[in-house]
């Protein structure tokens, strides 16, 4: 069938939920685990992913209550050479887990809901392109939808259709002890933390723009802080290179439980759409997030307090003309460059003051 609410499985001891893949992607899929959940607190839920979630899940309070670290898979996206032997181990070491309810949270299912149905499970529930294998109940998976309604949708097919409307994480004891390693001690200052990066080039709003906003800021008494990757040095060493304002460059140095920590010690975070920036929100922090059209539709959070989006419409790529809607062209040029300094920084300042933390000068 397709996309209609059910009722819940009864006996439900053991969930699988199958999504290896980024961080933005984990976030956007806590909506659904924290529905499955609530309707069945009493279940075992077990991700399966990748070694970074079994190592950033580890002892953290949440939906997970275990974290399965899938070997290379044929289709899956993973990095490794797939061995037959182990993903066929892997397979056994699920279906000895006696699985009541499995979710394929992943993708189309051209590969995955084959793997999903491998896993013996009472109940499969996934998203299901066109031309991939069916599982028990489906949701479609084509266009460009709201990626976090979308899984909650697959959740309401296994009978999961409340989301708890509260924070999606809370950042650990360990989370803000590696951050204080890495920031000075707290202070009457507000901590802003700065992300000009982004896997794709396409989404980077310009470095100097975010120079202006935070030197902006750090007049205005912020303590401003920039993160990137290792891989995105050069550019966060390029940003603070065009800041009149001291700043604090956390490049390559912040794990990701240390970025937690950093967010959670955060009054404001300005981001491109990236990992960081929904981790961001997913703790609670207020957030001014730069769009493309077609990402704020895909990757808009549900929760909207203190989230500011701008947004640029622009569809032709600046370079060659060509609509970046349905395929893309070989060019990396900025697709928000549009997006106006003003308008962020008067989303920027407005937060800060709902905030309560920086008395600005009107």
């Amino acid at each position: 069938m397709i996309g209609a609410e059910r009722a819940p499985l009864a006996d439900v001891r053991t969930i699988a939920v199958l999504r290896p893949n980024a961080l933005g992607d984990f976030v956007f899929c806590l909506p659904a685990l924290h529905a499955l959940k609530q309707c069945y607190p009493a279940a075992r839920l077990v991700y399966i992913g990748l070694a970074w979630h079994a190592a950033f899940l580890d002892g953290r309070a949440g939906p997970v209550d275990a974290v399965a670290v899938m070997p290379p898979t044929p289709g899956m996206g993973m990095q490794g050479d797939a061995d037959p032997r182990a993903v066929e181990a892997f397979v056994d070491q699920l279906r000895a887990a006696n699985i009541d309810l499995a979710l394929q949270l992943f993708g189309g299912g051209r590969h995955a809901n084959p793997f999903v149905r491998r896993l013996g499970a009472r109940l499969t529930v996934g998203m299901c392109a066109r031309d991939a294998e069916p599982l028990e109940r489906n949701v479609r998976h084509e266009g460009l939808v709201n990626r976090r309604l979308q899984l909650l949708e697959v959740a309401a097919l296994a009978g999961a259709s409340a989301w708890p409307m509260r924070r999606e994480l809370h950042a650990t004891r360990d989370d803000l002890a590696q951050a204080a390693r890495l920031l000075p001690p707290e202070s009457e200052r507000p901590l802003v933390l700065l992300q000009p990066g982004a896997t794709d080039p396409r989404r980077r709003w310009p470095v100097r723009r975010f120079a202006a906003l935070g030197d902006l800021l750090a007049g205005q008494g912020a303590l401003v802080a920039v993160n990137g990757s290792a891989e995105e040095g050069a550019l966060v060493r390029e940003l603070i290179a065009a800041m009149r304002h001291p700043v604090i460059d956390l490049s390559g140095k912040a794990s990701l439980a240390a970025l937690c920590g950093i967010l959670a010690r955060s009054a404001l975070v300005v981001s491109n759409d990236t990992g960081p920036l929904h981790l961001a929100l997913a703790l609670g922090t207020p957030a001014v997030g730069i769009y493309w059209l077609t990402n704020l539709i895909e990757s808009g959070p549900l929760r909207q307090e203190g989230h500011r989006a701008v947004v640029s419409l622009r569809v032709h790529c600046p370079v060659c003309g060509e609509a970046n809607i349905k395929t893309r062209c070989a060019h990396d040029a900025s697709f928000v460059d549009e997006v106006p300094q003003e308008e962020v920084n008067a989303l920027a300042l407005e937060l800060l003051r709902e905030g309560g933390r920086m008395d600005l000068a009107a």
